[in-house]
């Protein structure tokens, strides 16, 4: 049941956009923004059931908009064009700088956390006397004295 419900809607959504670049004509329109966000994963995404995935694909007109918004709003890096592909035929190519990429990610997530937590009070830092003999006894010592 889900499946045909989210077959037909996309029905609907290809026979509402027809031939026309973006929902309400030439320019976009915030249902443009939510629609494409829930296409292009679809399109882009590798599925288990690729049912609705096919279906998807042979909309042609859909195809060519999530295509057409990805090249007019998220162009390769130094405003080059991307490379020609079939409109439904996303590949995912290899980014070189990945790993760093996602290395540089978690550093500066936990630079930022670890800022909120210092300003927000947290985590304190607490200066001491160095070294074992400024640390107070522990309980265990009391322990021993009542056997």
């Amino acid at each position: 049941q889900l499946y045909r419900d989210a077959r037909e809607c996309l029905t609907l959504l290809s026979q509402r956009l027809g031939s026309q670049k973006f929902f309400f004509g030439d320019s976009p329109a915030s249902l443009d923004a939510f629609v494409f966000s829930r296409l292009a994963p679809l399109l882009k995404a590798k599925l288990p059931n690729g049912k609705l995935q096919q279906h998807l694909k042979s909309l042609q007109n859909l195809c060519n908009y999530c295509t057409s918004i990805l090249s007019l709003y998220f162009p390769w890096d130094g405003g080059e064009m991307r490379p020609p592909a079939s409109p439904c035929g996303f590949r995912a190519e290899e980014d070189p700088h990945k790993r760093r990429n996602q290395l540089l990610s978690v550093l500066v997530g936990l630079v930022a956390m670890l800022g909120y937590a210092f300003l927000s009070g947290i985590v304190s830092i607490q200066r001491g006397s160095a070294g074992p003999a400024g640390r107070q006894p522990i309980a265990l010592e009391e322990e021993e004295e009542e056997e």
